[in-house]
């Protein structure tokens, strides 16, 4: 495998995990960084998760993970900025992280690979235009996943 063929994969497991979170959430693209011979594809939700269903995002998320057969290796159990890590059977990495003001940043981070060209990530659909850094703040209300009730 190679770094583009790499990469291809992490959009596609990025491309999986959110097409399973429902109600669907708005998100961009954020950086992506290549090293000597490993990819790191990001993305940003720009969709307002509120306090009170931010629990439910990560769950949502981790049995996405869960069902498609990835391992959990690590939680981050801070109440201001909870994260989750998962390794799939290929050895992708994959991160969602609760950051400032709530906004949920995922990564999929490649095995070392052959080293190749990479284009930029495609837009699939959910995606706005928006490439790299800085993302924008959340700023697209959903009826649930915006609700301050629980």
């Amino acid at each position: 495998m190679n770094m583009q063929e790499a990469a291809d994969r992490a959009d596609h497991i990025l491309d999986r995990t959110f097409s399973g979170i429902k109600p669907s959430v708005q998100w961009v693209h954020g950086e992506s960084t290549e090293g000597s011979c490993d990819v790191s594809r990001r993305r940003a939700v720009i969709t307002v998760i509120s306090e009170r269903r931010r629990g439910s995002f990560l769950g949502v998320v981790e049995r996405e993970w869960k069902e498609a057969g990835y391992h959990q290796i690590g939680i981050n159990a801070n109440s201001v900025s909870p994260a989750t890590y998962f390794e799939t059977q290929d050895g992708f990495r994959v991160r969602l992280l609760i950051g400032g003001g709530g906004q949920a940043f995922f990564e999929a981070a490649t095995p070392c690979v052959d080293w190749s060209a990479v284009s930029t990530p495609a837009l699939p659909p959910g995606g706005s235009e928006h490439v790299g850094e800085p993302v924008p703040r959340p700023n697209v209300h959903s009826d649930f996943w915006s609700a301050e009730a629980p």
